[in-house]
């Protein structure tokens, strides 16, 4: 990776997959934190301003889809870009996610680890 070192929030409930997400992107050269519900993501993007969020849309407290509603409120999506990585593949779920703001969308089953972070290298490079 580049000079800059790429601050990622990862957002999932699931703690064996968030442990997974965070320990690739560390061994790729990026600062990483984790939150496991939708406010504590919410605090976190307000507070750390984070380059990039990999969010999941099952959460507790409020889902992915709730999570962006309130990020475009507050006009947060302009400097931090959040790409949606779930489980939830179906077409309508994948137009809502980017209608609402995400700049991509991931299927969890269809790409490993490694893949995601390369995506997110792109993307962050762009």
């Amino acid at each position: 990776m580049a000079n800059k070192k790429y601050k990622v929030l990862i957002v999932d409930d699931d703690q064996f997959i968030s442990d997974m997400y965070v320990l690739k992107f560390k061994e790729a050269g990026f600062e990483v934190e984790a939150a496991s519900e939708g406010t504590a993501a919410l605090e976190h993007v307000k507070k750390e301003s984070p380059d990039l969020v990999l969010l999941d849309i099952v959460l507790p407290n409020m889902d992915g889809f709730d999570i962006l509603k309130a990020l475009a409120k507050e006009k947060l999506l302009a400097s931090t870009k959040v790409v949606l990585l779930s489980n939830l593949g179906e077409k309508k779920d994948i137009e809502k996610g980017l209608a609402l703001g995400a700049i991509d969308y991931i299927v969890k089953a269809h790409h490993t680890p490694s893949e995601v972070v390369t995506k997110v290298e792109t993307i962050l490079k762009k």
